[in-house]
């Protein structure tokens, strides 16, 4: 236990520093975005008294390091400001959006963990078969799929064509879990098929390997099941390098809920950070990059501990 909290220590300690170059590379990066942010908020006939009282009245007459500092400090007090657009607080709008993104993004993962496994077992216990040759190129497939494209496709035959499934927007999950979850269906869907593809190869892949090691022809030459030897030894001596995946692929279905998001009008993080990254609302795109980068930071903590307590040789990392 106390590797583990040691691990869990070294982790947080290393979360500040990763949050300020995150959070630096995307504000350097808007500052590069053409056009001013005054401007947008004062009108394209505002005169430039009016402007330049505006740069005044946000801070963005002062300089680059300047605005990021005051910034930083600001939300390292939970204060993420205000949307130039609006006025609205960052963090109201941020947790009024972010319950549809988590939504699809685990209801994707689950998926995408039960798929993407089973396809990956049944593949490496029935090498150079028929069923091997055809999951792998499915999973090829999968991998080459754009999600948008695949999203639309969805929308036309099992929303619009069979009327299965709403065909936008979102539903609150505690007040109405069951509209939310056929709401959450087909973007996570549409999400989860890239990384169902990826987790079928890297378990096939592994899988292979290890039912091929000296370990496990011991165990059947001792007359142990295929099953036992499968679910028992296989599966587990692979569990650490599919919580690593699994962990991995947070960040693709994260950075994936802005397309999809669109597609569906869902009224997420994602669609939010892409509508205010082209008003040039500059608060709610910091905002929405720090809670996404902390959730992701979290998440890979998680599965750092779980990895830990499978392998404690992991702890010692």
């Amino acid at each position: 236990m106390g590797k583990i909290l040691r691990l869990v220590g070294r982790r947080l300690w290393q979360l500040l520093p990763i949050i300020v170059f995150a959070t630096f590379v995307v504000f350097s990066l808007l500052q590069l975005v053409p056009g001013d942010p005054a401007v947008v908020l004062a009108g394209d006939y505002a005169s430039e008294q009016r402007i330049a009282e505006i740069r005044q009245l946000y801070g963005l007459d002062q300089p680059f390091l300047v605005q990021y500092g005051v910034w930083l400090l600001h939300a390292l007090e939970g204060n993420l400001g205000r949307s130039l657009l609006t006025s609205e607080s960052v963090s109201q709008l941020i947790l009024y959006r972010l319950p549809n993104t988590l939504l699809i993004a685990v209801y994707a993962l689950v998926i995408a963990g039960l798929v993407g496994v089973a396809l990956g077992v049944a593949a490496a216990t029935r090498v150079g078969t028929r069923l091997d040759a055809f999951i792998t190129g499915l999973a090829s497939l999968g991998v080459a799929l754009p999600s948008f494209w695949l999203a639309m496709i969805l929308v036309a035959t099992l929303s619009l064509g069979l009327h299965w499934f709403p065909t936008t927007g979102a539903a609150p999950l505690l007040t109405d879990p069951w509209s939310a979850i056929m709401h959450a269906t087909l973007p996570a869907v549409a999400l989860a098929v890239g990384v169902i593809a990826e987790l079928a190869r890297q378990v096939r892949s592994a899988l292979i390997e290890v039912l091929n090691s000296q370990y496990i022809r011991t165990l059947r030459a001792k007359g142990l099941s295929s099953g036992a030897v499968l679910w028992k030894h296989g599966l587990r001596n692979i569990s650490v390098t599919l919580l690593t995946l699994l962990g991995l692929q947070v960040n693709r279905l994260f950075s994936g809920a802005v397309v999809i998001e669109a597609v569906f009008a869902i009224p997420g993080v994602g669609s939010l950070v892409a509508t205010s990254a082209l008003n040039k609302d500059f608060p709610v795109v910091q905002g929405v990059v720090l809670v996404l980068v902390v959730i992701v930071i979290l998440i890979n903590l998680v599965v750092d501990v779980l990895n830990a307590l499978l392998d404690p040789r992991a702890a010692e990392a």
